[in-house]
């Protein structure tokens, strides 16, 4: 696989190459909407400050929809673009991967125990 400047899976791990982008969208996927407490429920380690870092760059990338609802305190959701959809597949293929690996792993911890 060639690459030059403009390499796509370059650009595509600048996107989402982040350890907590990919929970974030794995959380998005499974949960769906959420509100910024919820996603930081489901994702265990993470900060606040780069929980909001990640989801701004993210909504920057145009990966996901910030919606602010005019309430007092603010009320505010985040949900994925089409665009955040579409990497669905990528997502499916890296849990298949995760799956066979984990299978494999304890396999040769069990071989090797």
């Amino acid at each position: 696989m060639p690459c030059d400047k403009s390499c796509p899976i370059e650009h595509t791990v600048n996107l989402i190459g982040h350890k907590w982008k990919v929970l974030i969208l794995r959380t998005l996927f499974n949960n769906g909407t959420q509100r910024f407490s919820e996603l930081s429920k489901g994702i265990n380690g993470i900060s606040q400050k780069m929980l909001t870092q990640q989801l701004r760059q993210m909504e920057d990338d145009g990966i996901i929809y910030r919606k602010v609802y005019p309430e007092v305190p603010p009320k505010v959701e985040y949900s994925l673009t089409v665009l955040g959809k579409s990497l669905k597949p990528i997502l499916d293929e890296m849990n298949s991967w995760g799956i066979e690996h984990l299978k494999h792993s304890n396999l040769n911890q069990q071989n090797n125990g």
